[in-house]
């Protein structure tokens, strides 16, 4: 295999989660640690923490920065970690696994490729495990990897992996996720991360590098619905660019060209892509996650929050939202409520109209008589905006599906929010087109 150079690699974002004491932190020191990616200071920096904790090599100690963390021996924030072999790049989000942090969880998953499930070999599947896995099907994470941990103290038994395995396996079936891989592992050992184990001859699947440097994500990104979200303008105060109107932001999903025509939310102009700009050029296309300027033909009014779409591709229009939530906060969700709401660039305020019902975590069953949602609970609720927002379900477009709520008085994040598909789909659409 020809190896590619660093700026050409494809990136992996996944992310790791499970109880408390499941390894996480152990696991992504292993992985960093095996795979020869640490460089010398950290190691010596390693070695002398472990030391002075009268410890052998402490891998979990790479990743638990904060020192709330390595006194308690668990993860509190999301610690993000970097590291790349000759295949691909990597963004590890290493979240919490202990209930009163799974907030943190949403955060590091809601741009992963990839989730990493631990399970501890000894516990089997507890009811952390089915919060992080539900989490993780919820915000449409398209691969998983279960790891069962710690297999070298339960004597490497085959059986006692099958019986996870067959619990989890049962427990996903009602759920929609794609792609799942098992792996017996154990992170303090070694077995099956990066290197293959001696101590289970009966597995006969790939280690967890090899699977995270293969598995298939070209096909992640949308790149059918074109939708950028406009997040600056750029007006140049100079006499040689007076005439320079660019438009910076992210591009959401689609593939935009120049000379594509497009149609500007909300107010429905239509125009022309005069051209795509980034720092090193003018490009002949853009495709997410890449940042650029973009210049229309045509003088038309446009400010940060408003989108440019495909002109016979349009996203839904409207001010009354459906959507899951995973609730954040421990003051907690009633009807009635006002929230600000931000989706993409644009940000508007919005009341709580409805809850509809609450998820029982172990069962999946809908609670429907649920009056609030506490910190952690996951709902459905309905939302009245004061400005029209466009969106897609988040079932098929990610980046233009979610949404987070804002307490108005504290600034603080209190929840994140999964859009459904408006029941009302087909008059929707024929109102717009």
């Amino acid at each position: 295999m020809e190896q590619k150079s660093y700026l050409d690699m494809d990136l992996l974002r996944f992310t790791t989660a499970g109880s408390v004491d499941d390894g996480k932190s152990t696991l992504i020191g292993r992985l960093l640690y095996d795979s020869k990616t640490l460089f010398q200071d950290q190691l010596e920096n390693l070695e002398r923490l472990s030391q002075q904790r009268g410890e052998e090599l402490n891998l979990a100690l790479l990743t638990d920065g904060l020192r709330a963390e390595r006194e308690q021996g668990i993860t509190i924030d999301v610690a993000y970690r970097y590291f790349a072999t000759p295949v691909r790049k990597f963004i590890i989000a290493d979240t919490p696994g202990h209930i009163q942090y799974t907030r943190n969880m949403v955060t590091g998953a809601s741009t992963a490729n990839l989730a990493l499930i631990l399970v501890d070999a000894r516990n089997g599947v507890t009811e952390q495990t089915h919060r992080h896995i539900f989490i993780a099907s919820l915000l449409q994470i398209p691969h998983f990897v279960v790891c069962i941990n710690k297999m070298d103290l339960v004597s490497y038994k085959q059986e006692i992996y099958d019986t996870i395995k067959n619990e989890i396996e049962d427990f996903i079936s009602k759920l929609a996720i794609p792609d799942i891989t098992f792996i017996p592992i154990s992170a303090l050992r070694g077995d099956n991360v990066v290197h293959a184990s001696n101590q289970m001859n009966w597995y006969h699947g790939p280690t967890l590098l090899y699977h995270l440097e293969d598995v298939h994500i070209g096909s992640d990104e949308n790149l059918v619905d074109c939708r950028f979200p406009v997040q600056y303008v750029i007006r140049p105060r100079s006499d040689k660019h007076h005439d320079y109107r660019g438009y910076a932001g992210k591009i959401a999903s689609g593939i935009f060209k120049p000379g594509d025509r497009v149609t500007v939310l909300p107010s429905g102009f239509t125009t022309t892509i005069k051209s795509i700009e980034t720092p090193q050029g003018e490009i002949n296309e853009a495709f997410p996650p890449m940042s650029v300027v973009v210049q229309l033909k045509d003088d038309i009014d446009i400010s940060r929050g408003d989108m440019l779409v495909r002109e016979h591709n349009t996203p839904f229009i409207g001010q009354n939202l459906d959507f899951m939530i995973c609730w954040m906060n421990t003051k907690p969700l009633t009807s009635g409520t006002r929230y600000i709401l931000r989706h993409t660039t644009r940000e508007t305020k919005g009341i709580v109209k409805e809850i509809q019902y609450k998820i029982d975590i172990n069962t999946l069953h809908r609670i429907p008589e649920a009056t609030q949602l506490g910190l952690n609970d996951i709902g459905r609720i309905t939302m009245r905006t004061a400005q029209p927002l466009f969106y897609d379900s988040y079932q098929h477009n990610r980046a233009t599906g979610s949404l987070i709520l804002i307490d108005e008085t504290t600034n603080e994040t209190v929840g994140a929010g999964m859009i459904r598909e408006p029941s009302t789909k087909v008059s929707e659409k024929k109102k717009k087109e």
